[in-house]
C-alpha cells in the first residue's frame, strides 16, 4: 500500500520526501499514519529498484532539498500494480482506497473496468463480521446495539460503493 501511494503521488508530480509523507498521511493517515521509519526505507527500496530517483535542489529558505521523481520504470511499475492488484488490494478497504486514488493513471478503460469488476464481485459475495455457524448474521438478527451498528454501517457503505461501482462500470462501457 505504501509503495503504491509513493509511486502514485510521484506520478502526479516530483515531491520532497516531507511533502510526499503529508500527501500519504492525508490519504491513509487516519487509519495508518506514516512514520519516517517506514516511509524512507520504502523510498530507498524503490530508488534501489530504479523506480524513482532523488535529485538535490536548492532549498527556498534552508538547506538543499531532496526531490523525488518517478523514472520511466517507475511509471511502468505503477501501471502494472494498478492493472494487476493483489487480492488484498481488492478486499482490504484501506488498500482499495489507495488503489482507487490512482486508478485514473491507468489509461485503458478496459483495464480500469477489470479492476472495478473484481471489487464488485468481492462486494457481491454474502459476508458479515459475525456468523452463526457458516451463515452470515444480518444487522436485524443482532441484539447487541454495537454489533448492530457495525453491520448497519457496513451495509450502507457497501450499498453506496456497489451503486458507484455499477455506475462507473457503465460509464466505462461494460458491466
Amino acid at each position: 500500500m505504501l509503495e503504491l501511494a509513493i509511486l502514485g503521488f510521484l506520478y502526479e508530480a516530483p515531491l520532497h520526501g516531507y511533502v510526499l509523507r503529508r500527501h500519504i498521511a492525508a490519504l491513509t493517515g487516519h487509519v495508518r499514519p506514516v512514520a519516517e521509519s517506514t516511509l524512507y526505507p520504502a523510498i530507498k527500496r524503490l530508488e534501489k529498484a530504479g523506480l524513482l530517483v532523488r535529485a538535490t535542489e536548492p532549498g527556498a529558505v534552508a538547506a538543499p532539498r531532496h526531490v523525488l521523481r518517478l523514472t520511466e520504470e517507475g511509471r511502468k511499475e505503477l501501471w502494472r500494480r494498478l492493472a494487476e492488484p493483489g487480492q488484498r488490494e481488492i478486499t482490504d478497504e484501506n488498500q482499495w482506497f489507495v488503489l482507487l486514488a490512482f486508478l485514473r493513471h491507468l489509461a485503458d478503460p478496459t483495464a480500469q473496468a477489470a479492476v472495478l469488476r473484481r471489487r464488485l464481485a468481492f462486494l457481491e459475495e454474502p459476508t458479515s463480521f459475525f456468523y452463526d455457524g457458516d451463515r452470515p448474521v444480518r444487522a436485524e438478527e443482532v441484539n447487541d446495539p454495537f454489533r448492530q451498528g457495525i453491520l448497519t454501517i457496513a451495509r450502507a457503505t457497501s450499498r453506496a460503493e456497489l451503486g458507484w461501482l455499477r455506475a462507473t462500470l457503465a460509464s466505462l462501457g461494460g458491466v
